[in-house]
């Protein structure tokens, strides 16, 4: 059973918003620029930013694909978490630095939808985060399995903005907002 964090304290996560991720993003300039408007806005209402960055085989730290897209830059004295797992919460310190933080509520936004997102979110509700999910600050590529079968990125989006609207944990609140429907501060 989770423990139910109290208090009214949200920070903007921003996941995996990186150049190698990015480059096969579905509408990934739109994206782009509603991620940055969230940060632009969390960070006019005193809401913290966590940055988290993926690396691996595919995205060497350092790397010119393992950067921020241009659009993105952190800024000083925010929180930035190195991942090497789908969840930005396993084997990280995102968990302590929200702590530090004292935040009970994640604001997610980023990249991959199907993979990194779907997983922090709910890494944080399995922790006893509250959470919300700009739907509209999010994406991923097609899905394309061995049989041929496609699942287009918008229809992997969409899925998970509802499920997100829709899914119920106990003693904790989730929902899939724009990022203007977004109450941050």
């Amino acid at each position: 059973m989770a423990t139910i964090r109290d208090g009214n304290k949200a920070a903007l996560v921003v996941v995996d918003v990186q150049v190698g991720v990015m480059a096969e993003g579905w509408d990934a300039p739109r994206v782009i620029g509603n991620v940055a408007r969230a940060v632009e806005r969390a960070r006019a209402a005193g809401t913290p930013v966590v940055w988290v960055q993926h690396n691996d085989d595919e995205l060497p730290r350092e790397s010119p694909q393992w950067q921020w897209v241009p659009e993105l830059v952190p800024g000083a004295g925010e929180a930035r978490i190195h991942k090497r797992f789908n969840s930005a919460f396993e084997e990280t310190a995102l968990e302590a630095t929200l702590a530090g933080l004292g935040v009970n509520h994640v604001v997610l936004a980023g990249a991959a939808t199907n993979w990194c997102i779907r997983a922090t979110a709910y890494g944080a509700l399995d922790r006893g985060y509250d959470l919300t999910l700009l739907k509209d600050a999010h994406t991923t590529g097609d899905l394309v399995f061995q049989d041929g079968v496609k699942v287009p990125a918008a229809g992997v989006v969409a899925e998970l903005n509802v499920v997100m609207s829709w899914l119920s944990y106990p003693g904790r609140t989730n929902a899939a907002v724009t990022v203007d429907e977004v109450v941050l501060g």
